[in-house]
């Protein structure tokens, strides 16, 4: 990870990191192999620098973790994924624009 303000989401550490939160959490669902994954990872560094303490911002790899991408119905990636008070609030599919995602997170933010 090229961040220390990304976290690192597992199958066994998601409950507490994301779910049990004290503020919303953006989850950037991705492999290794994938190509708009890579080009969406400078978005969410940048959006993680912006937003500091005020959001929750991580990663979980799709090949390293099955349980959580299962249950919240992975199937094309890049997906980021906003979650808040532990409930799924919003979902983004495929690559996204920085000013989309803002606009979102700003509503939840505060």
């Amino acid at each position: 990870m090229a961040s220390d303000s990304i976290v690192e989401f597992t199958d066994s550490n998601f409950e507490a990191e994301a779910l049990k939160a004290d503020v919303p959490v953006l989850v950037d669902f991705w492999a290794e192999w994938c190509m708009p994954c890579k080009m969406i990872a400078p978005i969410v560094e940048e959006l993680a620098a912006d937003y500091g303490e005020k959001i929750k911002i991580g990663k979980m790899d799709t090949d390293g973790n099955r349980e959580v991408p299962i249950k919240y119905g992975i199937s094309a990636i890049p997906t980021l994924i906003l979650f808040k008070d532990g409930e799924m609030v919003k979902k983004f599919v495929g690559l996204q624009q920085k000013a989309d995602l803002k606009s979102v997170l700003d509503e939840y933010i505060g």
